[in-house]
């Protein structure tokens, strides 16, 4: 099951950074992730400094 970010993302950029396979862009307010490219490996919800990323 792909990966989820909460509207507690503050938009720093750890989380897309630390995608293994680029699954994570940036949205209109908040990052995004897309569940067609996500493996669920969770380094997303490992690097989040705010707990904003858990498994959807």
């Amino acid at each position: 099951m792909a990966y989820v970010i909460s509207d507690a993302c503050v938009s720093c950029g750890t989380c897309a950074d630390g995608c293994p396979v680029g699954a994570i862009s940036q949205g209109d307010s908040q990052y995004n992730i897309d569940a067609n490219v996500c493996v669920s490996c969770g380094a997303c919800a490992g690097s989040c400094p705010t707990g904003a990323i858990a498994e959807g």
